[in-house]
């Protein structure tokens, strides 16, 4: 089982900064990814940025270049700095891992930026 805690999401004008950050709990070993998602009001959760056991990372191409994904190195901790942020990027902001092929959410933290 695995269990997460995202924190740091709140209000900002656009082109600042947040960094949201997942407590890791659990069977942290057997987590193979790990990742971002987010979910706007009336739309569909998207995928935002994930990073492998290995280090790899990705992101989606909206973001690219703005958000950064990161951990600790114990794994225990999961990061999202986002810089220039702009209102499009408003949503419910969710941390996913991936253990065994089973997918794990946390609760969701807000970020809401203003025009």
């Amino acid at each position: 089982q695995v269990q997460l805690v995202e924190s740091g999401g709140g209000l900002v004008q656009a082109g600042g900064s947040l960094r949201l950050s997942c407590a890791v709990s659990g069977s942290i070993p057997t987590i193979s990814s790990m990742g971002w998602y987010r979910q706007a009001p009336g739309e569909q959760r998207e995928w935002v940025a994930s990073i492998t056991r290995d280090g790899t990372t990705d992101y989606k191409d909206s973001v690219k270049g703005r958000f950064i994904i990161s951990r600790d190195d114990a794994r225990t901790t999961v990061y999202l700095q986002m810089n220039f942020l702009k209102p499009e990027d408003t949503a419910t902001y969710f941390c996913m891992s991936i253990r065994f092929g089973t997918h794990y959410w946390g609760q969701g933290t807000q970020v809401t930026v203003s025009s």
